[in-house]
């Protein structure tokens, strides 16, 4: 059990949620070892990749190559019990803190990336934001179905003429009754064409600006709502990102997550948490691509002898190495300081180190296996192409540059 959710798999194994963290009007209560993980922590970590090799392992190549998304796959990841990670147990999640989200992002992105990033994009940028701003009406109506597997969640920002500059969306929401009504348009969502709920902005007062913006709720049936086209991307694929086009969108009064006018402290928030939780996904893909080196190394051979004999070789993993575990410790530790107060910066830097440090490792995989690396009978191209995701996604790296620079110097 996880709270009082009974779960097919990892109640089977005894697993149970550490403390939750910082919840409205709650203490920090995280328990950590010196290494930062619990004994639950790591249950979890080692179950999630149990699940992620044998539900999906075996056609994660297939997904890539077809940029297909296995159409039971959520459901399948609620039964696991991580759809709702961060979510307390009366609505159906599983009540474990932020660490526990890092965790499972991070070993499903071992196996695949495009699942990660659509696990990341419904379990964090839809759940956990409609969780920490929702009231408690708008919880029980959507989290149940959200942490099941029987909605599929998203987050809609990035506009054509909106993306680094988030607060420059052009999107509008007009009230008109009991209903504001949207108009415009939403690019590079992810789980956008198969999403049933999104966290959505929109401007509802044009003379403030950058602060007359305000999140919704908006529902894939609700009239006026289309996908508009769906994307061919270099990786991820099997994610599916699309656009979603808003004409005379009806959004009941009642779907407005947080305060009219306030979206962009909804938004902010969201971003710190969101940056903390997908840096986990480029660590699980160079943790990958480390370990398919280390044990090609051991077995190639060249000159009659393993190439883990040659210095250049283990000089290239021992780099890698170091800068996986660098980054590890960076996204854990700012997992647990985020739900203890504010981390714009450490956020920031978690997932830009982690980030880069993922293309720098699939790379020097790549060049370890040689001709084979090239060749996409074998991984290396799609972890390469996977990593390079996480270095534009959620702010690109220059931005994060500039959100640390600016901490540094307040």
């Amino acid at each position: 059990m996880v709270g009082d959710v009974p779960l097919d798999v990892l109640a089977s194994k005894g697993w149970h949620p550490v403390p939750l963290a910082a919840r409205p009007g709650a203490p920090y209560t995280s328990v950590v070892t010196s290494d930062l993980l619990t004994d639950e922590h790591r249950l979890l970590r080692d179950t999630v990749l149990e699940f992620a090799r044998t539900e999906f392992g075996p056609i994660a190549d297939e997904i890539d190559r077809t940029d297909t998304f296995p159409s039971d796959l959520f459901r399948r990841l609620g039964q696991l019990g991580i759809l709702g990670v961060t979510v307390p147990s009366e609505y159906g999640g599983a009540g474990a803190d932020l660490l526990s989200g890092v965790l499972a992002i991070e070993q499903l992105a071992r196996v695949s990336g495009s699942i990660a990033l659509s696990y990341g994009a419904h379990a964090n940028l839809c759940v956990n934001n409609l969780y920490i701003n929702g009231t408690d009406e708008q919880r029980q109506r959507y989290l149940p179905g959200l942490c099941s597997g029987e909605l599929v969640g998203a987050l809609a920002i990035t506009e054509p003429e909106a993306g680094s500059d988030a607060l420059g969306l052009r999107t509008k929401a007009v009230v008109d009754g009991d209903d504001y009504v949207l108009n415009g348009t939403k690019t590079f969502i992810t789980n956008g064409s198969i999403a049933d709920v999104i966290v959505l902005y929109a401007r509802t007062d044009p003379d403030r600006e950058k602060r007359g913006i305000t999140a919704f709720i908006v529902e894939r049936d609700f009239p006026g709502i289309s996908v508009s086209k769906t994307f061919d991307k270099f990786g991820h694929r099997g994610s599916p990102t699309a656009e979603l086009l808003l004409e005379e969108c009806r959004v009941p009064r009642a779907n407005v997550l947080g305060k009219i006018d306030h979206g962009v402290s909804v938004m902010m928030q969201g971003l710190d948490i969101e940056r903390v939780f997908l840096a986990g996904e480029p660590l699980g893909i160079a943790e990958e691509a480390l370990a398919l080196s280390v044990e090609y190394a051991k077995q190639r051979k060249q000159f009659g002898q393993p190439i883990g004999s040659f210095q250049l070789i283990q000089a290239k993993l021992a780099d890698m190495y170091t800068q996986v575990e660098a980054a590890r410790a960076l996204v854990y530790q700012t997992a647990v300081r985020a739900e203890q107060g504010r981390v714009r910066k450490e956020a920031a830097a978690a997932i830009l180190f982690s980030a880069e440090m993922a293309t720098r490792v699939a790379l020097d995989a790549m060049q370890i296996h040689g001709g084979y690396g090239y060749m996409n009978e074998l991984p290396l191209g799609r972890l390469v192409r996977d990593a390079k995701l996480l270095e534009i996604g959620a702010g690109t790296s220059e931005i994060r540059r500039l959100i640390i620079g600016e901490e540094l110097l307040k």
